[in-house]
């Protein structure tokens, strides 16, 4: 597959089937991330993969509501690091953030490939799934990547995500956020 193919190919559909991502396809997955730019190769990440019952069952348990959707998948990568691991810029901000996110970036385009979901979210609790799977205090755990096969069975979906799974949803025109020579600037 083209990148620019799991590019157009990707979503975060939200109806997962009850098939186990086999362990194979998981260190797939775990390559994409771990080849991924960092700033100085300082790779900042650290991802947990849960993909056993009890792993499974400890996350799932802290999920908002509006994640019900995500109690089928059959693997959460739970993605934390550190500031102290990655770069400091002159303006005192931590990279660490936008190195994970290159890294789940580049796992997101692989799991398309191996026609996979992964979908990352932000309604969970994080200090809850620190104690599940023992993620040292000093961590952030920035996002989980829900992952999994493709399902049929839209009934955990509110009336909302269901209609949010017919299309991709829309994008920003070019010159909204995406600007060339300087800020605000677009030629056609």
């Amino acid at each position: 597959m083209e990148v620019v193919e799991a590019i157009n190919l990707r979503r975060a559909r939200r109806v997962f089937s009850e098939r186990r991502v086999e362990h194979g396809e998981i260190m797939e997955l775990a390559e994409a991330a771990r080849l991924s730019a960092s700033c100085f190769n300082n790779q900042p990440w650290r991802l947990v993969f849960c993909a056993d019952k009890a792993s499974l069952d400890s996350v799932k348990a802290v999920l908002s509501r509006g994640n019900a959707w995500a109690t089928r998948a059959q693997l959460i990568a739970v993605v934390a690091a550190r500031p102290p691991d990655d770069c400091q810029l002159s303006d005192h901000r931590d990279y660490f953030l936008f190195d994970c996110g290159l890294a789940i970036g580049q796992m997101e385009l692989r799991a398309t490939e191996l026609g996979l979901i992964s979908h990352p979210i932000a309604g969970y609790d994080p200090v809850k799934v620190k104690a599940a799977l023992r993620i040292p205090e000093e961590y952030t755990v920035i996002t989980l990547v829900i992952c999994g096969y493709p399902g049929t069975d839209d009934t955990l979906l509110s009336d909302k995500q269901k209609e949010a799974e017919k299309q991709r949803p829309d994008r920003k025109p070019l010159g909204e956020n995406v600007f060339l020579d300087g800020w605000g600037e677009q030629r056609s």
